[in-house]
């Protein structure tokens, strides 16, 4: 175990924050399943995002070279390609790692000290 570890345990310095966030781990899980792309729309109905959140999250992968994007044109229509890139990828295998520790981490402290919990009244 590495110094850290021993010191914070429970920090999970793994969790990359730019994939730890609800809109962004749906946006890059879908992109995971689909090798070949996922075209805006069809991207924006998958996560429940409106067109600017979507935007506003696409960016923030792209210029961590998480993802990528293309612009082409169908039937005189702007159409746009996303792509996970392979350090996307890599990231997000890595990511996926340190979360499964942090559940199992949480799920062995939460199961080891059943006690007294505090019930609180609805």
């Amino acid at each position: 175990m590495s110094a850290d570890r021993d010191e914070a345990p429970f920090a999970f310095s793994g969790l990359d924050r730019l994939f730890h966030e609800r809109a962004r781990l749906g946006i890059v899980t879908s992109l995971a399943g689909h090798p070949e792309g996922l075209v805006f729309a069809e991207l924006k109905r998958l996560c429940g995002l409106t067109d600017g959140n979507l935007n506003r999250h696409l960016n923030a992968l792209e210029e961590a070279g998480y993802v990528a994007t293309t612009k082409d044109f169908e039937r005189k229509r702007s159409l746009t390609t996303c792509h996970l890139t392979k350090r996307g990828r890599e990231g997000f295998l890595s990511y996926l790692s340190a979360l499964e520790s942090a559940l199992r981490e949480g799920t062995r402290a939460a199961a080891a000290a059943p006690g007294d919990l505090t019930q609180q009244k609805a």
